[in-house]
Order: structure tokens, then C-alpha cells, then sequence
């Protein structure tokens, strides 16, 4: 039987990894930073196993992308390593090390790891930030996978833009002059949307937690990326298997829907509910942007459309991304059930 190391298997990407690996007879051997958060990842996966000695193949080790303990005793016996843990912030911390540095290392350390453990196959959560941090110019009218975020721009600059870009081609550059032998694959996920597994949720999340909340009396012209968190999962799991993935990148997108679209499907979704839907001027938002640098940081792509090349991922899964408007429909109702209210 394959066993897998599966590293943020307590985030909300990992979780659904980690179901998807157990229903697919996958032996996973999964990293929480502590044993509270097994019981946590054991409590959201068992409901939607079909098999119940799925759980029996299921086991828990604490690792820290900041110490090299436990990292090669992790990777004994394994024969896969899915690396998703990575740290990931909604504002931007004063100093971008404190996103950078254990995205980067640990990344390097999980792989460095794995080279001594003798593991080869390895899947690799990265971003579409990774990517879309250059001007398209005029080149191709979307962004692909030949593309990498220039850190000297203004989006490459941002902190977790730099961290994922960093990381990813931190991995890159260890595969090609450590281990030649390693198989790599990165997903590049967009905004990652869908109904959690349970209510420790992402980051990413939040964003249609805060369109429900109507905090902003208006929302600016942004657009981004969207992929189901299931999609998500299954790019990961089927790139275990699939040799026509190794040694690339694939954009994990079910398509651009900007902030309004997205609330306009929260307000189908939810009618009696209060969803602001009107359009900030973009000059306002330049104002503001003066003294909030996280709305600062957003100013590179406001107004315009964020459009990506998911071909590739499509071709290689043969399965299609799941439509953007469901994972967000299914995300604001997910949220409006725990709070009470429809």
C-alpha cells in the first residue's frame, strides 16, 4: 500500500487532501503541529468516509516548518510527499519574514527530508501568486504556467505573494541541482473556495465570511482566480499517479469572478440576506490605499481581469474545474448555517 506524508493536514486544503487520500486507499501519515489537531482532522474527515477501517489507515506526526526535528523520521516508510503547509495571512505582517522565511525553509526542509528518506514522488502546494505577479504586456491575453511573479515589482513585494513565489522556486532549484532524481509537481491553486470539512476554515474563506457580514459599504473592482477546494484536493491526489505531471506546474482555476459577481451569487444564494453589491469608485480606493497597506497592495491589478490558463490541469486530470459560482454559493451557505441564520 502507498503511505503518503501529507504536511497541513489540519488546514483547510489538508483536510480535504487527506479525506480524498483515505476514500482513494491511500496510507496517510499526516503533520499537525500538535495532538490537539489530529483529534481535529480525525472529527472532520470521518463523516465522509465510506469505508470504516478507512480511519486505521490514518496516522498523526507533529513537524515544524521552523525545526528539522521529526522531518526524516516522518519520511520512513513513505513513498509520497504532499507538502501543503505553508503560512498564509489575510494583512500583511510588518516584516514579510515572518511569511517568508518558514515558507521557504520549510519547504526546503521537507524536501531536503525527504532526499535522505530516499523519497522521490513529490506534490507541491504552491499559488497562482506565484504567477500572475507580472505585467502580461503584450504577450498572451492570460496567464500560464511558463510564468513567475517578479519579486521586484509592486505585487511581487507583497509579503505572501513572496513567500509562495520564494518557496515554489526554492523547490524548483533543489530538484534541479540536489535531487535530479525527484519527480516534482506544483498546483498553483487561485482563491480557494468551497464548503470546509469542518468550522476551522481558511483564510480564504473569510473573504465570503465578510461579504455576509456586509462590512464594507462597498467593494472594489478586483478580480481573482477561483478554485473549489475539491479541485484543489484532487489535483493533489491524482498527480500521485499521473506521470505526465511530473516535472510541472498546473493553474488550478475554475475561472475569474470579481468581488461584485461574487456577491451577486451570495445574494442568489441568500435573499434575505443583506449583501452589499454596489461598486467602489476606483479613485476612492486609491485614496484609501494611501494609509491601508493592505488595500495598497491590491492596487496593481484593480480593475482588471485576472485571467488564467487552466488548459493544462484539464488535459493532464481530464476532469474539469467544478464552476466558480458553485464553490462560492456552496462556501456562503456552508457559513450561514453555522451562524445561525439564511
Amino acid at each position: 500500500m502507498t503511505k503518503v506524508l501529507l504536511t497541513g493536514a489540519s488546514g483547510y486544503i489538508g483536510k480535504h487532501i487527506t479525506l480524498q487520500l483515505l476514500a482513494a486507499g491511500y496510507d496517510v501519515r499526516a503533520s499537525v503541529r500538535t495532538s490537539a489537531k489530529a483529534e481535529e482532522v480525525r472529527a472532520a474527515v470521518a463523516p465522509h468516509l465510506g469505508s470504516a477501517d478507512a480511519l486505521d489507515r490514518l496516522s498523526f506526526v507533529e513537524l515544524d516548518l521552523n525545526d528539522d526535528a521529526g522531518w526524516w523520521e516522518a519520511l520512513q516508510g513513505c513513498d509520497v510527499l504532499v507538502h501543503t503547509a505553508s503560512p498564509f495571512v489575510i494583512d500583511a505582517p510588518k516584516d514579510p519574514e515572518e511569511l517568508v522565511r518558514p515558507a521557504v525553509d520549510g519547504t526546503l526542509r521537507a524536501l531536503r527530508a525527504a532526499k535522505a528518506a530516499g523519497v522521490t514522488r513529490v506534490v507541491l502546494t504552491s499559488s497562482t501568486v506565484a504567477i500572475w505577479g507580472s505585467p502580461l504586456g503584450g504577450g498572451p491575453a492570460g496567464f500560464n504556467e511558463t510564468m513567475w511573479t517578479d519579486l521586484d515589482s509592486p505585487l511581487g513585494r507583497e509579503p505572501y505573494n513572496r513567500s509562495k513565489t520564494l518557496a515554489e522556486r526554492a523547490a524548483w532549484d533543489f530538484v534541479a541541482t540536489e535531487a535530479p532524481d525527484m519527480r516534482l509537481t506544483t498546483i498553483n491553486p487561485g482563491v480557494v473556495l468551497g464548503a470546509p470539512l469542518d468550522r476551522h476554515f481558511g483564510t480564504s474563506v473569510r473573504i465570503i465570511e465578510r461579504l455576509l457580514l456586509a462590512k464594507d459599504p462597498a467593494l472594489p473592482d478586483l478580480s481573482f482566480p477561483i478554485v473549489d477546494v475539491r479541485d484543489v484536493a484532487r489535483l493533489h491526489v491524482a498527480a500521485i499517479t499521473r506521470p505526465a505531471s511530473e516535472g510541472r506546474r498546473f493553474i488550478a482555476s475554475g475561472g475569474t469572478r470579481s468581488f461584485l459577481a461574487i456577491a451577486r451569487v451570495i445574494k442568489k444564494a441568500l435573499p434575505d440576506r443583506r449583501i452589499v453589491t454596489r461598486r467602489a469608485p476606483s479613485f476612492l480606493v486609491r485614496l484609501l490605499a494611501l494609509t491601508d497597506r493592505s488595500i495598497r497592495g491590491t492596487l496593481p491589478v484593480l480593475g482588471k481581469a485576472m485571467i488564467f490558463d487552466a488548459s493544462a490541469a484539464v488535459e493532464v486530470f481530464e476532469t474539469p474545474f467544478i464552476n466558480p459560482d458553485e464553490s462560492v454559493r456552496e462556501t456562503a451557505l456552508f457559513l450561514a448555517e453555522r451562524s445561525g441564520s439564511r
